[in-house]
């Protein structure tokens, strides 16, 4: 059974075992959350499409911890007046294991 879950903004498709990294979470490593917002749930052929969310539905998933992406190197500059400017930025995310698809 897999799912499509939104959450931070963007869509994932999920199942069972399925390790991602959604925009950041406030919990803990070793919490459950539980992503309500399902779009979408299947198995098989049969597919139940929500409008926008599938009712009953939920996604279940265990914090593995919090973690930072790959680094962005931000550089601004005004051309012939000496102004420059450089930046970096890591995103924070939240490292979530599926445990279980419910529909």
């Amino acid at each position: 059974m897999y799912a499509v879950i939104q959450t931070g903004g963007k869509q994932y498709r999920v199942q069972q075992g399925d390790v991602i990294y959604v925009e950041k979470i406030d919990a803990q490593a070793d919490e459950t959350v539980t992503f309500d917002k399902v779009l979408l749930v299947g198995e098989g052929e049969a597919v139940k499409v929500g409008t926008p969310a599938v009712d009953g539905a939920k996604v279940e998933g265990k914090v593995l911890g919090q973690v930072k992406g790959q680094k962005i190197v931000v550089y601004k500059y005004k051309a012939k007046k000496n102004e420059r400017k450089k930046q970096g930025h890591r995103q924070p995310y939240t490292k979530v294991e599926i445990t279980a698809v419910v529909g």
